[in-house]
């Protein structure tokens, strides 16, 4: 990464983008160390695209039929001097050539507490399975399917009443409260990947599963 006064955060995103929306709010406050530059779609009409247009960031639909989708959506992220690349919604695997690419430089939110119930249909997934907690996750991106190194977690309640709409919007207070933590403490230094591992300095709690963020309601 090159010098700057703030992290340059590109932004991939599928679909009405209320984590890009986090960033973006984030990114506004004087003291947070990060902003979106640029917000990626592979939908024409994904709503992240007038999410950014709307506060005058760069937005881009790129099509997946298009021959070296990934190579153009990596070439559009150089081109733009882009730091940390964050999905937000981002409706598609990684491909090993484009993580290589940007090795260490790309982060994710997952709705659980991973390792558990990984890929589409996380909250579903743990009210099928009885559990009582689950949450959010932000990590690092590797070549699996939400298998990288933990950044932050937070956990959530599954409540009697819970369906997986009502369990979803609930995670989704939280996703949209680590999100930006996560690009934070990659801004200022106190976070990095090394390896596949996660390492801590500063003042963040070090721990063998990442950070962890009990939420209690």
């Amino acid at each position: 990464m090159h010098p700057r006064t703030r992290l340059r955060v590109g932004v991939l995103a599928s679909g009405r983008g209320s984590n890009l929306q986090a960033l973006i709010d984030a990114g506004q406050k004087a003291d947070f160390p990060a902003e979106v530059v640029l917000v990626l779609s592979d939908k024409k009409n994904s709503y992240a695209l007038e999410r950014a247009s709307m506060v005058g960031i760069r937005s881009i639909h790129l099509s997946p039929k298009e021959d070296d989708f990934y190579r153009k959506l990596g070439d559009e992220i150089e081109n733009f001097e882009t730091d940390l690349i964050c999905c937000a919604g981002f409706i598609r695997i990684l491909p090993p050539e484009f993580v290589s690419r940007f090795s260490g430089r790309i982060i994710n939110i997952h709705p659980s507490l991973l390792p558990s119930f990984p890929g589409l249909h996380a909250q579903k997934k743990a009210l099928d399975a009885g559990v009582t907690v689950t949450g959010c996750t932000v990590h690092f991106v590797d070549e699996g399917v939400d298998t990288g190194p933990i950044i932050l977690q937070a956990a959530v309640p599954v409540l009697p009443y819970d369906d997986e709409e009502t369990l979803s919007e609930r995670i989704l207070v939280y996703e949209h409260r680590i999100y930006p933590l996560a690009v934070r403490l990659i801004a200022e230094g106190s976070v990095h990947c090394v390896d596949g591992v996660v390492l801590y300095s500063g003042n963040v709690h070090q721990g063998s599963s990442g950070f962890i963020s009990p939420v209690t309601e």
